[in-house]
């Protein structure tokens, strides 16, 4: 297999588990080097060091290819602090891939202001400055580069429940349109990626509810779920230059259940 991504600096936040897990193994594939983001606390540091050591082992590659940072994407500076550690490491950032998140099932009566600003906080203004930062540095480069959205399919159809999860998400396509007319003079591509329900830790108690899984895998035209690794080949394919005129977009990762009118 050809690598896609040689020679490139991609990183991921989120990565100690589920679908950030699963791209930063694909972009290791394909030959990126990493900056592996995690929460910061001592399980995801675990599980991004098991990570890197998968990695170093599939891969034949030395632990010192990629680095780890942990850090909360909501603290002051965390952005520029992920980006600034890029470029001091390896004189460069090619790609940025906003994966790291949060997502709560809960009615609307019961959403909080504090879970509210949370998922606001979490899974849009962490990636709107991530994405400035990122736009900054490649600006200065001036060789381009791409930067990609996980957003959530959540963004285009209702679902009960995720009334303060799903504008978020939102949030994401417009900011990515915006940012793809502003800066795409400098060769900077931004595209979303959308998910529909995919089995990881975060939605394993949603998912616990056999009932709740039939109906999500009855409507699925492809007959199962999506796994994070159906997420993670069209991160690789937007990263790489196979995508190179393609910016301002948003790709359906949902096994074509949202076209099932039956």
């Amino acid at each position: 297999m050809q690598p896609l991504l040689e020679s490139k600096v991609i990183a991921i936040t989120g990565c100690s588990s589920g679908i950030g897990r699963a791209i930063a193994i694909a972009c290791a594939q394909h030959g990126a080097t990493l900056i592996l983001h995690h929460l910061g606390t001592a399980q995801t540091d675990t599980d991004v060091q098991s990570l890197l050591s998968e990695i170093s082992k599939e891969h034949g590659a030395s632990p010192t290819s990629h680095i780890i940072i942990g850090c909360d994407l909501t603290s002051e500076g965390a952005a520029e602090k992920i980006i600034e550690t890029a470029v001091s490491t390896y004189g460069r950032l090619d790609s940025l891939v906003n994966n790291a998140g949060i997502c709560r099932f809960e009615p609307a009566a019961a959403v909080s202001s504090e879970l509210l600003n949370r998922h606001m906080d979490i899974n849009y203004k962490a990636v709107y400055y991530l994405t400035r930062a990122a736009t900054s540095q490649m600006m200065h480069q001036g060789t381009g580069g791409s930067i990609v959205q996980i957003s959530s399919i959540t963004a285009l159809f209702g679902s009960a429940g995720l009334t303060h999860y799903a504008p978020t998400k939102a949030a994401l396509l417009a900011m990515s349109k915006a940012f793809a007319v502003e800066f795409g003079r400098h060769g900077i591509r931004y595209n979303c990626v959308l998910p529909a329900t995919t089995p990881t830790g975060m939605t394993s108690d949603y998912l616990s509810d056999t009932n709740k899984r039939s109906s999500l895998e009855e409507r699925v035209p492809l007959g199962r779920l999506g796994r994070p690794t159906d997420i993670a080949g069209p991160v690789v394919f937007f990263a790489s230059d196979l995508s190179g005129f393609i910016s301002g977009e948003e790709l359906l990762v949902d096994g074509a259940a949202s076209v099932n009118y039956q």
